[in-house]
């Protein structure tokens, strides 16, 4: 929920900020802080599709879709008319160590939730649950 025009939430984070940070909460040393999350501009994509490099001190996680290539490119060898796959990147996601930690975590209790309400998710194409 954004207030019109700001961009920032309505509501703050409560607690220290610790645990949205990805800080244990309870830490010592630790201030009461309020967090407002700014999502001006913020921007919605469709993702079917990641590649993942890694770095010595970071993750790049790359973003996108794959589809039907529109424009087929005839390779030597190819047979005429096979099908192409077309992946496109659109957002590319840089991320230390720690914070890809607590996002998979953060990842595999929400799988878990979901699929102890609503059964096991596929993870092969054209499988159904």
């Amino acid at each position: 929920m954004s207030e019109e025009g700001t961009g920032q939430s309505t509501t703050p984070f409560a607690g220290t900020g610790a645990e949205h940070a990805g800080a244990q909460p309870g830490q010592q040393g630790q201030q009461n802080v309020q967090i407002f999350v700014d999502d001006r501009e913020l921007r919605t994509v469709f993702c079917n599709f990641y590649q993942i490099h890694t770095a010595m001190e970071e993750v790049i996680l790359d973003l996108g879709f794959n589809m039907q290539n529109p424009r087929p490119v005839q390779q030597p060898g190819q047979q005429a008319g096979q099908a192409q796959l077309l992946l496109k990147v659109q957002d590319r996601v840089i991320m230390s160590y720690p914070t890809v930690k607590r996002l998979a975590a953060s990842l595999t209790q929400l799988v878990k939730r979901f699929e102890q309400q609503f059964g096991e998710i596929p993870t092969q194409p054209g499988q159904r649950r």
